[in-house]
């Protein structure tokens, strides 16, 4: 078994989710999403990004301190906070606009990373805009790439295209960090955007080639498949009433995780893969019955 802490890279920002004829302020932000659903599944979860003094950033603060989240590798900062103004679809499905430039939240450098050798984390979730947008993906993946010596790394690409339009930039930053991943999770959405020729399957088995030792896609409300060398194990969604399916994908990460910790990933096929898909899909379900990303406990997993 792994032992340490966990490490979840990334940003968080603020989600100004449509409410009538207003905007909601929601905490958000992928990275922190998966940080919050680990800190309440009872994982020891370091998060680490920069949060600003301002009004958004004390709201971040405060809520990843509330789900007991570690925040010891934080760079606090007077720069703004990046907001990401959300529109939803009818079904509740999400899109972006974000905005970036000059905000603590993508102020990343070498100076203030945590260093690796010394600390010895048990693994680093990383993914989201800090992979994509520059100069914060180039400093971050040096970094994973010295963490990727000590400990497993799992990547979700969590592909924005309002702020990277520009696709082949978008696959060779993925494939980039694909390749110094142990493990990767990844939407149907995400894969059709990046890779709109190809069988999901045929991404999927390539990857696998290339050294990565299991991958996890979700498709929404047709549940989530596992794949590695041995195969692949499929598991239906849970159905729900769905308010909305911000950080459903991100809730999925973190129990994919817990798994890798718990049970390790070596061990992460046939009907250990199966039950960690499952409790993945229970999660997810009660996370798009909320407003917002707010994943379960692990007590309300159990009752679940």
């Amino acid at each position: 078994m792994i032992t340490g802490q966990v490490w979840v890279c990334g940003e968080v920002l603020i989600d100004l989710i449509p409410e009538g004829a207003e905007r909601k302020v929601i905490v958000g932000g992928g990275p922190a999403n998966t940080a919050k659903a680990l800190a309440k599944l009872g994982i020891t979860t370091q998060f680490i990004d920069g949060i600003s003094s301002d009004q958004y950033g004390q709201m971040a603060l405060k809520e990843l301190q509330q789900d007991g989240v570690l925040l010891d590798y934080v760079k606090f900062s007077d720069k703004p906070t990046c907001l990401a103004i959300v529109s939803l679809s009818p079904a509740g499905g999400a899109t972006y606009e974000f905005v970036i430039d000059e905000t603590a939240t993508f102020d990343f450098a070498h100076s203030w990373l945590p260093d690796p050798f010394e600390l010895k984390p048990a693994l680093l979730h990383i993914g989201t805009l800090v992979t994509a947008i520059e100069p914060a993906a180039s400093v971050l993946h040096e970094w994973a790439s010295k963490v990727a010596e000590v400990a497993p790394v799992v990547f979700d690409p969590n592909i924005r295209p309002a702020v990277m339009d520009n696709r082949d930039l978008y696959v060779a930053a993925v494939e980039k960090w694909v390749a110094i991943s142990s493990a990767v999770k990844v939407s149907d959405d995400d894969l059709n955007w990046l890779y709109p020729d190809q069988a999901i399957d045929s991404i999927v088995n390539r990857w696998l080639l290339d050294g990565v030792a299991l991958v996890v896609v979700t498709f929404g409300g047709n549940g989530i498949t596992g794949f590695t060398s041995e195969g692949k194990v499929e598991v239906g969604a849970v159905k729900v009433d769905v308010v909305d399916t911000v950080g459903a994908g991100d809730t999925v990460g973190a129990v994919l995780v817990e798994a890798i910790i718990e049970k390790g990933l070596a061990n992460l096929n046939g009907d250990n893969l199966k039950a960690t898909l499952d409790r993945a899909a229970k999660a997810a379900a009660i996370t798009c019955s909320r407003s917002g990303a707010k994943p379960p406990s692990k007590l309300e997993l159990i009752n679940a």
